[in-house]
């Protein structure tokens, strides 16, 4: 089954965030090419296998629907939900950031 994939505009801040980080602050220009490459592969993965993929193990973001999938190349994950045959990619995080008072 092929989902169609929403990217919500939390989402799109949260990387717009992160490639201006990477661009203005680290003046990295190939790390946030790379890191847009990675998102947007996930969500083609995404297309293909949302529901196949991981639950999220907190209990409260788990009651919501909510699942996790981590970047190949980077320590970036998405959060997303899955809705009728629709997925919802709400947020996404570095993984050092504390993604689940945030969420909550």
């Amino acid at each position: 089954m092929d989902y169609k994939v929403i990217i919500t505009e939390d989402a799109e801040s949260d990387m717009d965030n992160f490639v201006h980080y990477l661009l203005f602050e680290k003046k990295n220009e190939q790390a946030a090419g790379n890191l847009v490459d990675d998102f947007e592969a996930a969500v083609t993965t995404l297309t293909h296998a949302a529901e196949s993929l991981k639950i999220c193990e907190n209990q409260c973001l788990k009651d919501l629907g909510y699942r996790r999938f981590n970047f190949k190349s980077h320590r970036y994950f998405m959060l997303y939900r899955v809705e009728e045959g629709t997925v919802y990619v709400d947020n996404v995080f570095h993984e050092l950031q504390d993604y689940e008072n945030r969420m909550i």
